[in-house]
């Protein structure tokens, strides 16, 4: 990138932030506080969108622009030049309108919409091959051979079909003159009969062989006459593949990052000769690899960054206006891991272990089994990273026993524990036959109109990006919850959930999603807003106990 580009996207701050300290890292991407430098450079970017962007892009925000609406991912990047100023850079994810580049933010990391570039150029070549397909496709004689082909394809199998249901009548009705001949006719008369019957039976298959080969021989003519047509679109499109395919390579191969380290690397050696996979569409288009690949081009000192959303929800993924957001996993985790090697990065916090110091409370223990009171931010089962839990501490004492139920990691409250298989199967049947019941306390950062009903939104993982969920009434699961408003104060609402099902994050995404009650749980950092822990406590517990059959229940209340 020439430096000669750093004009109008070098920013200076509008404000005075001189009295800000400076972090002592680089942002790990994937999990952060944003830094009151980053906030103060997303709210500039953000008054110059609300103020000075003009773009035809329909984010949303404009309840007259009519149109698809596509919200967009934002990224600042806080950074020093060469002669010791503070500044910012600032970049989108993907592209806006038709792709022109805006001077206020930073270029992709390779423009494919940069004229006469190789993609332009094949991009051209693949649409005219894509014309002579279409060109065919509508030819008036192709589309009247196709019509006569599939007519003549759909009546032969109706002529067929009735020829064989008379067979099947005629053979019936032959069976019974047989049967009445043997019975009162004479032996030589009966057997005229029956050889009467037996020339019929060739006679008509004869005439069944007759007509599906004649049926058969003016397919064939057809299909000669198709041929030349269908070869046709048949070698337009393997070359077509042959051209996306060999550009799809090229395009991985230009798109080239660079490191800290001044190393480089393309988006091929990143995804495929490292990882043994396909980069995923989109990959290199994000906020984060732009800004940084812009300021590793230039000389800039990258000193923190974030990433924020602009516009309408989506459908599907929770993502609210103006909020802050890590970046995503599947496609910029590979790349970014790249890019930030030489930079002195904040550790990921997914590697420490958040229930050191922490203590499990015993509400209930019998013979059969355990009710637990699991602290907030503590492990469940055995993290990617982290591998103390309720289950390992649990086991350590009794190591046949099996966690019935898991809350999330920073979810509060009661965790049942068999204490042997035989009692794990028997409470697993009640979970799955829904038999359980279950209340949750949560704190939710706003108010809410409704104040009780269900929301019913079936969720799946975000595969793009875990452990992110979302709606999709495509693929997902079902996903039920009943709710019932408790309280208001300070602009915040107490209530109690009460699960019907029990999918991952169901309650965090029923809160959030604007198709839920579209208010987060208070210190969601997931679909919400990051606090001192997450306001979501597992209160009360009812099941039937496997050994007495006793209907039993638990309650610990929550600590917020």
């Amino acid at each position: 990138m020439a430096s000669t580009s750093l004009t109008d996207k070098f920013h200076f701050f509008d404000e005075d932030v001189s009295q800000i300290d400076l972090p002592e890292k680089f942002t790990f991407p994937f999990s952060y506080q944003a830094h009151p430098l980053a906030i103060t450079a997303a709210k500039q970017v953000q008054r110059y969108l609300e103020s000075s962007f003009e773009n035809n892009h329909n984010f949303g925000l404009d309840p007259d622009q009519k149109g698809l609406i596509i919200g967009k991912m934002f990224g600042v990047l806080v950074v020093r030049n060469q002669v010791g100023q503070l500044g910012f850079l600032a970049a989108y994810s993907g592209k806006l309108d038709q792709g022109d580049q805006l001077p206020y933010f930073v270029p992709p990391v390779f423009d494919v919409f940069e004229k006469g570039n190789f993609y332009r150029v094949e991009e051209v070549n693949i649409s005219a091959l894509n014309a002579e397909i279409e060109s065919i496709e509508k030819n008036t004689s192709f589309q009247a051979l196709q019509n006569v082909f599939q007519e003549s394809k759909d009546q032969s199998a109706r002529e067929i079909e009735d020829q064989k249901e008379a067979i099947r009548q005629s053979r019936k009705e032959r069976k019974e003159r047989k049967t009445e001949a043997l019975l009162t006719l004479s032996p030589d008369e009966a057997q005229k009969v029956i050889d009467q019957t037996i020339k019929e039976s060739l006679k008509q298959k004869y005439e069944l062989r007759v007509l599906q080969e004649s049926w058969q021989n003016k397919i064939d003519e057809l299909e000669q006459e198709l041929e030349p047509f269908l070869f046709k679109i048949e070698q337009l499109k393997e070359e077509r593949k042959s051209r996306s395919n060999k550009l799809q390579k090229q395009l991985f191969e230009n798109y080239t990052f660079l490191n800290a380290n001044r190393k480089e690397r393309s988006l091929l050696n990143i995804f495929t000769e490292n990882l043994g996979i396909t980069p995923p569409a989109g990959a290199g288009e994000c906020a984060a690899p732009k800004l940084l690949q812009f300021a590793y081009s230039n000389n800039l000192k990258p000193i923190t960054m974030l990433e924020f959303w602009w516009g309408a929800s989506p459908k599907s993924e929770i993502r609210k206006h103006k909020e802050y957001y890590p970046a995503c996993n599947s496609k910029c985790g590979p790349i970014l891991g790249f890019m930030l090697q030489g930079l002195n990065v904040d550790e990921n916090p997914m590697k420490n272990n958040p229930a050191e110091g922490k203590e499990l409370e015993i509400i209930f223990e019998d013979d059969s089994l355990l009710v637990i009171n699991k602290p907030a931010d503590f492990l469940s089962v055995p993290g990617r990273f982290v591998k103390d839990s309720v289950q390992t501490r649990i086991r350590k004492k009794y190591p046949d026993s099996f966690l019935v139920h898991r809350l999330d990691q920073g979810t509060s409250g009661i965790i049942l524990v068999a204490k042997n298989h035989e009692v794990y199967v028997k409470l697993q049947r009640q979970f799955t036959g829904r038999t359980v019941s279950k209340k949750y306390v949560a704190i939710l950062d706003g108010l809410l109109k409704e104040k009780k009903g269900f929301i019913d939104l079936p969720l799946r993982v975000d595969f793009e990006n875990r452990p992110f969920q979302l709606v999709c009434y495509e693929h997902g699961k079902p996903a039920k919850t009943k709710f019932q408003v408790v309280s208001e104060e300070n602009g915040k609402t107490r209530i109690h959930f009460y699960p019907i099902t029990g999918r991952t994050h169901q309650l965090r995404v029923h809160a959030a999603h604007p198709s839920g009650l579209n208010t987060p749980i208070v210190g969601d950092d997931l679909y919400g807003k990051s606090a001192d822990r997450l306001h979501l406590h597992a209160a009360h517990l009812e099941f039937t106990h496997p050994t007495t059959g006793e209907r039993v229940n638990f309650t610990k209340k929550e600590e917020f």
